[in-house]
């Protein structure tokens, strides 16, 4: 059965940090690619970050430079560190596990921020 997990969500001040975790199980987790989604109060979901299994990741130009993805292979594990955020970063985060073949989805974890 294919899970992914999110959680760390919460609610941060603008300017603060938190890290996101996605726990997956019932894949070959090494074989997939890993990317974080968000969708924001009445927006469509949008693209964060991903990341490959060799470690190369891609961000979004609105996150670049303050938000860092990062892969555990030998703990199926994907994690995503905000720095800096900002109000606008605000919704649920997803977590997406992908080859050409196959997409998985988690349900997501809520992120606010403001003061």
């Amino acid at each position: 059965q294919v899970q992914l997990v999110e959680s760390g969500g919460d609610l941060v001040q603008p300017g603060g940090s938190l890290r996101l975790s996605c726990a997956a199980s019932g894949f070959a987790f090494s074989n997939y690619v890993m990317s974080w989604y968000r969708q924001g109060p009445g927006n469509q979901r949008e693209f964060v970050a991903s990341i490959l299994s060799t470690g190369k990741t891609s961000y979004a130009g609105s996150v670049q430079g303050r938000f860092t993805i990062s892969r555990d292979n030998g703990k199926n594990m994907v994690y995503l560190q905000m720095n800096r955020t900002k109000p606008e970063d605000t919704g649920v985060y997803v977590c997406k596990a992908s080859t050409l073949l196959k997409t998985y989805w988690g349900t997501g974890t809520q992120v606010t921020v403001s003061s």
